[in-house]
């Protein structure tokens, strides 16, 4: 089964991880065929919830572990490489069998070859610790196909591809893949339904979805517009509930790939996508590390989108007071830009509080 179980948004229960309804939908994905689980070093709470829903409960051959190496602001490179023995500890695997690199970009790739990290991961796999590896990218072609270039012989690479990204310059969805294509290295798919974004699409978007096919979620016309291309090697959905997983398993254990007429409706999704006004936060929170406010940005967006995908003003600000009652809000922003240096997506995070603070409060 090509559906991947992204670790990284788990059911929770306030802030702690809900082990057992995570225990339930690991062994609904494992039951209906899935293997292939992804975490990473800097999800948090993720590696150890890995070991307490699947690696202690599961038999070690029924499944494959992806987790990952985050270099980006390590200061020393005996702690990036530190990172591959921590995670082997909580998640209490023997090996790990596809290990990333994790969240290539220009702001960063250099300190990967600075700590010597390509040769320490071939070394690894050499010692039978890690058995594929590969890394994760939130850049353009240019700097893909530069890495690819310089390293061949990586058993895969893991890319943003969404329909809603396919054309976008900022995340180079189609650009991306055709490079990975172009070098024939089997492609991970990440964000395939944009952080969520996709399964509540903005209203003109989900009413051409549902009038075409009543029954399917719009997340189910996400994962398979990316599960129907050539060379993935599996389509990461980072599913939050049981619900999500039932959706999922509904289309995906007896996948079939978008019909021609399928691709028709995707194709007009994409241009009404091209005139949403929505923010393309995939709620990852790598820029809430180390903001000096505090501001959970992710949060933010994601109530401003209400109003700005699907115009439901009133329910936007009731989030957004939900919000102030915990913490700050977007008008703390003190404009430092550590956010944006660390974002995936590239996005004018200072520019858009702005937005949220005059809209919303």
């Amino acid at each position: 089964m090509k559906l991947g179980f992204g670790l990284m948004r788990l059911p929770r229960k306030g802030p702690i991880i809900d082990i057992e309804q995570t225990k339930k939908m690991v062994d609904m994905f494992l039951e209906a065929g899935g293997t292939y689980f992804d975490t990473a070093f800097i999800y948090p709470g993720s590696e150890d919830a890995t070991r307490k829903a699947l690696v202690t409960r599961h038999p070690r051959e029924s499944y494959t572990l992806a987790t990952k190496l985050f270099a980006g602001y390590i200061p020393t490179e005996k702690m990036a490489k530190d990172e591959l023995h921590t995670s082997l500890k909580r998640t209490g695997a023997e090996y790990i069998d596809y290990y990333l690199l994790h969240t290539l970009m220009e702001s960063n790739y250099r300190k990967y070859d600075k700590f010597g990290l390509w040769d320490f991961v071939k070394e690894e796999k050499a010692k039978g610790t890690i058995r594929h590896y590969g890394f994760s990218f939130h850049d353009g072609p240019e700097l893909l196909e530069r890495i690819l270039s310089a390293h061949p012989d990586v058993d895969f690479v893991q890319l943003q591809i969404n329909y809603a990204d396919w054309e976008n310059p900022k995340v180079n969805s189609r650009a991306n893949y055709e490079v990975a294509r172009k070098y024939g290295i089997p492609i991970v798919v990440m964000e395939p339904v944009k952080g969520g974004t996709l399964a509540n699409p903005p209203r003109d978007v989900k009413a051409l979805l549902t009038d075409y096919a009543p029954d399917a979620s719009p997340a189910s016309w996400a994962i398979r517009f990316v599960a129907s291309l050539d060379g993935i090697l599996s389509v990461l959905s980072g599913m939050s509930n049981i619900a999500q997983m039932e959706d999922n398993l509904s289309y995906m254990r007896d996948f079939q790939p978008l019909s021609a007429q399928e691709m028709e409706v995707i194709h007009e999704a994409q241009r009404l996508l091209g005139h949403s006004k929505t923010i393309a936060c995939t709620s990852c929170h790598y820029c809430t590390e180390g903001c000096p406010k505090q501001i959970p940005i992710p949060e933010i967006f994601s109530a401003l989108n209400l109003e700005l995908g699907s115009g439901q003003g009133e329910a936007a600000r009731k989030n957004y007071r939900k919000i102030l009652e915990k913490g700050n809000g977007a008008d703390a922003c003190i404009a430092c830009g550590q956010c944006e240096r660390r974002c995936p997506q590239h996005l004018n995070i200072i520019e858009s509080l702005k937005q949220a603070a005059s809209e919303l409060q």
